[in-house]
């Protein structure tokens, strides 16, 4: 079996269709040039191959999750404490001829109310409404597409997750970067994003909790964020699908879902999944909330791109899970301990430092440019040793070779252990600079500026040797 068709799926080396490139839409054609473009930037999954690996004594039968029984999953954004027991009861429950045969509502009714007071924090009514979509990266989708027409700029952040410039791209926009750093705490700056603004700025995206850092906007700077995009016609599309666990339980900071009696948010759109918080990332349920005008106008993409609606069986998954509360409460508490145990391994790690502490979610990064090798180089030594991690290139162009980010939402300790006992090891092994002319050539590949100066680096640090 070829290995590179089998990763993923279609992780082919090079395009061999002359076809494709007379037919295929500039949109795609930006896709495949970005450094956030599938395939485009590094993961553990390219290990796979650097290591000489066989794809199917790591997945079984095509399925793309690592088994928590022989690898410690750093890598994958899913809650590894798996999802509440009342949720699959339920599923369970309703799994039958009468919900499998016809054709699902949008929402139920019950899961569209208890989404919107206890996700959204307000009731549903003339000004305030949810729909339903595939996940939250769908819902991400439907709003870039119902409000971005060619040329338009959607301001985002660097570091920030991996899909918002791909899926900015497929709908015709520009993403217009502002960069997260310690001058502005990793959060986003109202006047720095301010300066950013132009005629053809359409949508800033407000990811809260941020991925990859887990830090969270202050009430007041949401509120000028809000009022300076309503001021100038732009929608702000929130994303709050990391802010189920609190890390932090004297944290000050909320996310912007608290935020509808502060300020006038007809301008904003909130985006959520059960996937992150509640172990569901299976079941593909997301919601997207706004004023019922801006929901009608999301629901009609919707309908024009997929017509059909989410899973009924998974709904009422997702109705059981977001009511369970005890459930919550259980998993924050693993989440903390682990944490503080990486926290602890880091600081006895010299040469790796972590940035800022996050505050909600169950993601982080740690700096490792003290050490002497890429956060690429590490990637592949750690999964050497069984430990999945995601490098930074593919979250932007700060800290690309610097960053890894870390999931640590582990209710089993062994991937824990697992990664204590390794990281010294793999960074000796690394500083030797037995991968570095692997990640070189797998650069090489990449057709975009990100993949030509981390190229630079690399190669500067063979000569230098």
């Amino acid at each position: 079996m070829n290995q590179k068709r089998f990763v993923l799926g279609w992780q082919l080396e090079s395009e061999t269709l002359p076809l494709l490139d007379r037919i295929k839409s500039k949109k795609l054609d930006s896709v495949a040039r970005s450094p956030h473009g599938m395939w485009n930037y590094m993961t553990y999954r390219d290990a796979i191959n650097i290591l000489g690996m066989d794809p199917s004594r790591i997945y079984t039968d095509g399925r793309i999750d690592l088994d928590p029984e022989k690898w410690a999953d750093f890598g994958w954004m899913l809650c590894h404490c798996g999802p509440p027991q009342s949720a699959v009861r339920e599923m369970r429950e309703q799994t039958s001829s009468s919900n499998i045969n016809p054709y699902s509502p949008d929402l139920i009714t019950p899961l569209r109310d208890l989404c919107a007071e206890h996700v959204f924090k307000r009731r549903r009514d003339g000004n305030f409404e949810v729909i339903g979509t595939e996940g939250a990266q769908a819902g991400i989708s439907y709003v870039l597409n119902s409000f971005t027409d060619p040329g338009d700029e959607i301001i985002i952040t660097d570091p920030g997750y991996f899909h918002f410039e791909s899926a900015i791209l497929m709908a015709g926009g520009v993403p217009v970067k502002t960069t997260l750093d310690s001058d502005n705490k990793f959060r986003l700056d109202p006047l720095e994003i301010e300066k950013l603004l132009s005629e053809k700025t359409k949508i800033i995206i407000v990811c809260d909790p941020i991925n990859p850092f887990g830090t969270v906007q202050k009430k007041q700077e949401l509120v000028s964020l809000i009022e300076i995009a309503r001021d100038n016609d732009i929608i702000i599309m929130n994303d709050i699908t990391h802010n189920t666990h609190r890390i932090d339980p004297h944290s000050e900071h909320f996310p912007m879902s608290s935020l509808w009696k502060d300020t006038n948010t007809d301008n904003v759109i909130s985006i959520y999944s059960v996937s992150h918080g509640y172990g569901m990332a299976a079941v593909r349920i997301g919601f997207l909330a706004g004023h019922p005008d801006i929901m009608k106008a999301c629901l009609r993409t919707k309908v024009s791109i997929t017509r059909l609606n989410t899973n009924l069986i998974a709904q009422y998954g997702a109705l059981a899970a977001l009511g369970d509360t005890d459930y919550i409460a259980r998993t924050e508490k693993i989440i903390r301990r682990n944490y503080h145990f990486i926290k602890n391994v880091v600081s006895r790690t010299p040469g790796i430092k972590i940035p800022v502490e996050p505050s909600y979610g169950f993601s982080m990064v740690i700096d490792v440019s003290g050490t002497g090798v890429t956060a690429q180089e590490l990637t592949v030594s750690l999964f050497k040793r069984n430990i999945a991690v995601y490098p930074g290139d593919g979250l932007g162009d700060s800290g690309a070779t610097d960053y890894v980010r870390l999931n640590f939402s582990h209710s089993d300790q062994r991937a824990l252990k697992r990664f204590e006992d390794s990281l010294g090891e793999a960074i000796k092994e690394a500083r030797t600079g037995i991968y570095t002319e692997s990640v070189i050539s797998f650069f090489e590949q990449k057709p975009n500026k990100r993949a030509e100066w981390i190229l630079r680096k690399l190669k500067d640090r063979v000569r230098d040797r």
